[in-house]
């Protein structure tokens, strides 16, 4: 049985191919029909040659819902036709770090489409995927598989802003960076009660997306000075700052926001850059620093909730939808400036 998948064979050779469907080989496999497929940048950064740790030929794509097709001996909770929700990150719930919850730290993880463990499997950029049950949650009924397949980043949102960086009700928060993830944990900063809610970007579109999602404030830092115009909005600083960007100028101007007291989550940047900190002015300011990367269960399980309850409609960030057959005008789609989350349907 043959499907149609966009197969990666090296940097910058995308093709759409005929390959086999994914068999499956062990009890807890289960086959998913792929109904959406979101494109994040860790996909576009693969096929560019931007992220090098990249394996060929591969199938990208990480963001994915779909329904059951069909599934291995062993499979208990879910049956053919069962729409589903498909956590990227597989683990194997034995070892210390699953067993105390970073179930995203597994020394035997598994990725479909991604980035992160050793061990990368294909994507959802394909008609069908190969996962294990317990990487699968259910689709609530209200919402599209669409919107189903962006739960991850979401999820990851979610992780950031409130279980790691513990935001509280009332907080005044900054998000630098608000293209989609940023967009994201402004949704989840306006849904958890932030007081002011201030969205920095260098693009108007971005930040027009911010205001969609609950940003009372905006500030354009290609226009304007960023941190000056941060304390004519909030006089006594920040209670929590989220670098969302991915740009060590970001992380920079992130510190230099700080007053005492001030959390503070390195979330978007993954290259390694420096920034510096005085070590006394950090001491007695007590601000704390956190980050954050990829997702656990109880954060997709949350951001399901969220979506269930609209407590954040994420339809609004999907701005462009692409058949599978036209991946590569959604993937030349990403360099543009006036897009948000693109998704492709195979």
């Amino acid at each position: 049985m043959k499907m149609v998948a966009a197969v990666l064979h090296s940097f910058n050779d995308l093709r759409l191919e005929e390959v086999p469907v994914p068999e499956m080989q062990e009890p807890d496999d289960v086959l998913v029909r792929v109904r959406a497929c979101g494109i994040c940048a860790t996909d576009y950064k693969a096929i560019k040659g931007i992220r090098t740790n990249v394996s060929f030929p591969s199938i990208q794509g990480h963001e994915i819902s779909g329904q059951v097709a069909a599934v291995g001996s062993g499979v208990r909770y879910f049956r053919e036709g069962d729409p589903v929700i498909v956590q990227p990150l597989g683990h194997c719930g034995i070892c210390t770090d699953c067993r105390t919850g970073n179930t995203h730290y597994c020394r035997n993880s598994f990725v479909l489409g991604g980035d992160g463990p050793p061990d990368v499997r294909n994507g959802g950029f394909a008609e069908y995927v190969l996962t294990k049950e317990h990487t699968l949650y259910r689709k609530p009924a209200n919402i599209t598989f669409d919107e189903a397949a962006i739960t991850e980043p979401l999820a990851g949102a979610w992780k950031g802003v409130i279980r790691h960086s513990e935001m509280r009700l009332g907080d005044d928060v900054v998000v630098i960076g608000t293209g989609s993830i940023g967009s994201l944990c402004v949704a989840v900063a306006r849904s958890a009660g932030a007081a002011r809610l201030v969205a920095v970007d260098t693009s108007d579109y971005a930040l027009n997306k911010a205001v969609e999602f609950g940003a009372t404030h905006t500030v354009n830092c290609a226009k304007e000075n960023a941190k000056s115009r941060i304390y004519e909005i909030l006089p006594e600083g920040p209670d929590l700052v989220v670098e969302a960007a991915g740009s060590i100028e970001a992380v920079r101007l992130m510190v230099s926001l700080l007053r005492r007291g001030t959390r503070w989550n390195v979330f978007g940047i993954t290259t390694h850059e420096k920034f510096e900190l005085d070590g006394g002015l950090t001491h007695f300011l007590e601000a704390r620093m956190d980050s954050s990367f990829g997702t656990t269960t109880e954060a997709m399980v949350r951001a399901i909730k969220l979506l269930e309850a609209g407590l954040v409609d994420i339809g609004k960030l999907i701005t462009h939808r692409f058949p599978l057959a036209q991946i590569h005008d959604a993937i030349k789609l990403m360099e543009s400036p006036n897009r948000c989350k693109i998704v492709v349907n195979p």
